[in-house]
């Protein structure tokens, strides 16, 4: 019998570059918990119990739909991708960015939901937009390979013609930074970005997963950002609403809910992988100064299957408001 090869770590040098950018003790925290914690099903993150590492899951929630004669629209609703559109209005926002148009993707799980994805690049070219972000889960799983995510987040940049700024979420690696990096998407772990129109600025971050990783640091990210500017937060989940508003962000533009996926007619969620109030589970909501959205999300988790909450790509217009 053939001994067995010795366990080979992964070549982390292509991390180099991030851990010289945002520090080696954040890169060495996230790269610990995928190592042993991201398939865990109890006690990690901000839920008790993970039920998308549960693996008896899927079949369960297969055959209740078979059962209910529901599953054949569920799969038919997952694959088509709508585009809604969401107004923010501001007395902050400098007069050079009104009408300044902000695409908002969401939850991809590439190798989960492929149907969709296919059906988002078939349309996403035409639409017209001044930036595009990416709020996290590219990946089906929330462990094991990710080349085929990557793949497919490839082929969806080689149509976003505008600038492209991106987080990661709970399903994601952050070995899969080098890669996404490399096809001109600007990931952001707790980093601010600034975007000009003449002599005017507004203000982008992004934090890293604050939901299974808890690697978000928003005191970080405000503390870079100047009193009183119009100012936007990435989060992959909504949950850190409270934070954001107390620190004074405008806008907050989440995914992670998938809406609920599964909801009951006038799209009411069965259930929210996410502890916050429900009204801020999907679309448009407000808490104190903050708005804030929660995209549904273009993918899904467990299966390719949506009920009464259609996948979504979202063009959140910037309008200034007098105080």
């Amino acid at each position: 019998m053939l001994a067995r090869p010795p366990h080979i770590p992964p070549d982390d040098s292509a991390l180099r570059p991030l851990k010289d950018r945002i520090g080696a003790a954040h890169v060495a925290k996230r790269l610990e918990i995928e190592t042993h914690h991201d398939h865990q099903l109890f006690g990690q993150g901000r839920l008790f119990f993970n039920l998308e590492n549960w693996l008896t899951a899927p079949p369960i929630v297969r055959t209740g739909l078979k059962l209910a004669g529901l599953y054949r629209r569920a799969r038919r609703e997952a694959d088509h991708v709508l585009v809604r559109e969401n107004v923010v209005s501001s007395p902050r926002l400098p007069a050079a960015f009104d009408g300044f148009t902000i695409l908002h993707i969401s939850d991809l799980h590439v190798d989960l939901s492929e149907q969709a994805l296919k059906h988002l690049i078939s349309f996403v070219g035409d639409l017209c937009y001044d930036i595009c972000v990416l709020t996290g889960d590219y990946r089906g799983k929330t462990y094991g390979p990710f080349q085929s995510a990557i793949d497919g987040v490839g082929e969806l940049r080689a149509q976003l013609h505008a600038s492209v700024f991106g987080i990661l979420g709970n399903h994601d690696s952050i070995r899969m930074t080098p890669a996404l990096e490399a096809m001109s998407i600007r990931m952001l772990f707790n980093e601010v970005e600034t975007i000009t129109r003449g002599d005017a600025s507004i203000y982008l971050a992004g934090v890293d997963d604050p939901h299974f990783y808890l690697a978000d640091d928003i005191p970080k990210v405000a503390a870079q950002i100047p009193k009183d500017a119009f100012s936007i937060l990435l989060s992959h989940t909504p949950e850190t609403y409270k934070e954001a508003a107390e620190h004074d962000f405008d806008l907050m533009l989440s995914g992670h809910t998938h809406g609920g996926q599964l909801c009951l007619p006038g799209g009411y969620a069965i259930k929210l992988e996410a502890v916050l109030p429900r009204y801020m589970g999907n679309g448009a909501w407000r808490y104190e100064n903050l708005a804030g959205y929660t995209s549904v999300g273009v993918g899904t988790s467990l299966l390719p299957v949506r009920l009464n909450c259609p996948p979504e790509v979202t063009l959140h217009r910037l309008k200034c408001a007098h105080s």
